[in-house]
């Protein structure tokens, strides 16, 4: 077995040394000694096949080596189709879910409408508002407190409010800071002495306001997993907000406010009565 080895080193050199264009001093020697035929130079191509097969040095054997790839595409192809048809599983949830997420973002990206001034005041009606106009430094819209309340509705939500207090409500699309508003879908109205309930709503009611602020809310954090698929998402969302300052309601009598003179006056009456 040695000898056989060696002997079949000796010739895997030999022919090596044929591709050569200058072999070394000691493969001359040897190629002298045994007399191999100088092959073409053309004659050998690496890429062409994975068999490399010696010339005949004696009429009564063939040595054949054989090179044994780890890329080879032959042995390995069931292997690699059974992983790919393994890992397709996981990757068609993933590409659904990716979808819809494009989807999503491509809607938010898309490019704005323009309105005409009719779309806008019917959008802003549906909603519940009505633009006037913008707030001037020569109007005195914010008046004292008056004990009346009123519920109004704007978009889905519903509001009590009183003169001179603040409300969050989402973005109002068509309107800019300090613009004044008329809130006219108002549900019902209060006092101390009367009590308005619309049906569904008041139609001479209405809630005065001025846009004081458009703002962003807390940041809310949304995650979403799917165990044994290797899927986490995790985004944040800012809702937009408007600030109101509801300024006046109307449609409902307004009870007197007592001033400190008023009450000195009547005190003074109780007084010379009890005389």
């Amino acid at each position: 077995m040695a000898n056989r080895r060696r002997f079949q080193t000796l010739t895997q050199q030999l022919y090596k040394s044929t591709l050569h264009r200058d072999p070394p001093s000691l493969l001359q020697h040897l190629r002298t000694l045994t007399q191999i035929p100088n092959l073409p130079k053309n004659s050998f191509h690496p890429k062409s096949h994975y068999t490399l097969s010696t010339p005949n040095f004696y009429s009564s054997t063939n040595f054949t080596t054989y090179r044994h790839f780890s890329s080879d595409r032959h042995d390995n192809s069931d292997n690699n189709d059974e992983s790919e048809e393994d890992d397709s599983d996981y990757d068609d949830d993933d590409d659904d879910v990716d979808d819809d997420e494009m989807r999503e973002d491509s809607e938010n990206h898309a490019v704005k409408r323009e309105y005409s001034p009719e779309e806008k005041e019917a959008e802003a009606a549906a909603i519940g508002y009505k633009v006037i106009g913008q707030l001037q430094r020569s109007d005195r819209v914010f008046k004292s407190y008056e004990p009346v309340f009123a519920v109004i509705q704007i978009g889905s939500h519903q509001f009590k409010v009183s003169n001179g207090d603040c409300i969050y409500t989402e973005k109002l699309k068509f309107c800019e800071v300090h613009d004044k508003l008329i809130l006219n879908k108002v549900l019902m109205l209060g006092s101390k002495t009367q009590t308005m309930i619309g049906r569904p709503v008041l139609p001479e009611a209405t809630v005065h306001a001025v846009v004081e602020e458009h703002a962003l809310d807390a940041k809310v954090i949304i995650f979403k997993k799917k165990r044994r698929k290797n899927y986490r998402r995790t985004k944040g969302h800012r809702q937009e907000l408007t600030k109101l300052r509801i300024t006046d309601i109307q449609g409902i009598e307004k009870p007197e406010i007592p001033t400190p003179e008023k009450a000195a006056t009547k005190k003074v009456e109780k007084a010379a009565v009890a005389a």
